[in-house]
């Protein structure tokens, strides 16, 4: 059996990207591997270092995991400040982190652009973060989306490093999990880049019908096909991209056919799409409404998480000490 690790940033809502991209697999892999999901509250500040809300963020995602199916009593969920072992190996590793291997990340260069006035130290070592978190539970396979992956091959190089280092076996080199799939990538609405929540381009999972139908018909499109058998533009290979993840095989080939044959509504394919993605947010919309409600299940959810995964992060902390030299007179 696998040990699989996964997070997700309490920055707010999960959108659809977030699900296809690594929920929806989480919720299998569940029943067949030794899992741990957890809320990436550290991980948030380096983009928000002031959040409004961050209790109130970490609720909400920790809701929204447990109404797309991840089932606390097999899995191990948690939040990433429960498990202080995690910062200590954050520590140890930054030590053998450099810097010029952190500043050459895509990730890293993207938000110096986007956020030029908060380059913060912990925007720089996020790889490193986001190793601990991983290598802490010594995982086999991570499930990420693709712009995750030089991430995830910076964690196989932190913990070759580390085994490299000290003349151990000690840490697993992690594997993208994708069930052999491609990995997903999903697009936003704005016409270019991935769904994300800051970017403002996102379909939340918690969106009204009404909220989803508005965001899908400001979607960017273009002016249309001008001949026949024309590429689509990128804004609306986007579109089509989300269409075959909310809609029937069918109704895909139906749009498809009337681009080649210049003879798309762009109008109608947005009202198909919304109302495809309102199919199959509704109920998970309405689950996550109930569990907010119900204070005493997510503290039941919340306190049995962190003391599973405090002992296995114990236990690795305890290990990795001894290695390193760190022992008791």
């Amino acid at each position: 059996m696998d040990t699989v690790v996964s997070g997700i940033r309490s920055t707010g809502n999960l959108h659809l990207g977030n699900y296809f991209g690594m929920v929806r697999n989480a919720v299998k892999m569940q029943y067949e591997n030794k899992c741990y999901f957890f809320i990436a509250d550290y991980h948030s500040l380096t983009t928000h270092p002031n959040p409004v809300d961050l209790h109130m963020n970490i609720k909400q995602v920790m809701a929204e995991y447990l109404a797309c199916g991840i089932d606390p009593d097999i899995a191990t969920l948690f939040i990433q400040s429960d498990v202080p072992e995690v910062c200590e190996l954050y520590l140890l590793l930054n030590m053998n982190a450099y810097i010029g291997e952190l500043e050459r990340t895509t990730s890293f260069k993207e938000k110096v652009r986007k956020q030029p006035e908060n380059v913060n130290a912990g925007l720089l070592t996020y790889p490193v973060l986001m190793a601990a978190d991983i290598i802490i539970h010594r995982a086999n396979k991570v499930p990420v989306g693709k712009d995750q992956e030089q991430h995830l091959e910076m964690t196989r190089k932190f913990a070759r490093r580390f085994n490299t280092m000290h003349k151990v076996n000690y840490f697993p080199e992690p594997e993208a999990y994708n069930f052999g799939e491609e990995l997903i990538k999903i697009p936003g609405l704005d016409g270019s880049g991935k769904m994300g929540k800051s970017e403002g381009n996102g379909i939340f999972l918690v969106d009204e019908p009404k909220t989803i139908r508005k965001k899908v018909m400001r979607a960017v499109t273009d002016t249309g096909p001008e001949k026949q058998g024309q590429e689509p533009s990128e804004p609306v290979k986007n579109l089509f991209t989300l269409m075959e993840v909310m809609s029937d095989p069918g109704t895909v080939e139906y749009f498809r056919e009337k681009h080649a044959s210049c003879e798309i509504r762009y109008g109608d394919m947005k009202k198909q799409l919304a109302e495809d993605m309102i199919n199959f947010t509704t109920p998970i919309r309405e689950r996550i409404n109930e569990i907010m409600s119900d204070n005493n299940y997510l503290s039941k959810v919340v306190r049995e998480g962190a003391e599973k995964a405090r002992e296995s992060a114990g236990k690795t902390m305890r290990d990795v000490r001894e290695i390193i030299g760190y022992r008791s007179f």
